[in-house]
């Protein structure tokens, strides 16, 4: 599983041209779920999306967590994070996870997330989305649930 983390001011989606979620202060979390990953994977990121020190504390260090922040977390599911590029011109979906694999484990990481007590929005899952955001620093993180780094 991958997510790319973003620390934002502010985020929203769109669907269709209606707007269907937004935060203001926190994260937006881009989820791409493959296919080996299991319940284990979407608690680990959770986890991790959850306890991640990346908002600065009164001394201007990233120090403190979404937890820490009250931020809110908009979580928009991707597929094309499982992209591979490696040959050719066009990317190669071949380890995305299917809907009937990935839709549970998109919603068991947002469950993880509310259960933290943080405000979660979603995006529409296999929808055609406008997303809108304000990256804060910039900072931009990739969390991958299968790679050490």
């Amino acid at each position: 599983m991958r997510a790319v983390i973003q620390r934002v001011t502010k985020a929203q989606v769109h669907v269709a041209g209606e707007q269907i979620a937004q935060i203001s202060a926190g994260l937006l979390i881009l989820l791409g779920i493959e296919k080996q990953d299991e319940i284990a994977d979407a608690e680990y990121l959770a986890s991790k999306s959850a306890d991640l020190r990346i908002f600065e504390d009164e001394v201007g260090k990233m120090n403190l967590s979404l937890l820490d922040t009250g931020g809110a977390a908009l979580v928009v599911s991707q597929f094309t994070l499982l992209g591979d590029c490696r040959k050719g011109r066009r990317p190669g979906f071949s380890q995305a996870g299917l809907p009937a694999q990935a839709i549970p484990l998109y919603q068991h990481f947002i469950s993880q997330l509310r259960q933290t007590g943080i405000q979660v929005e979603t995006g529409q899952f296999q929808a055609e989305m406008q997303v809108e955001l304000v990256n804060d620093g910039p900072v931009t993180l990739l969390l991958d649930s299968r790679r050490e780094f």
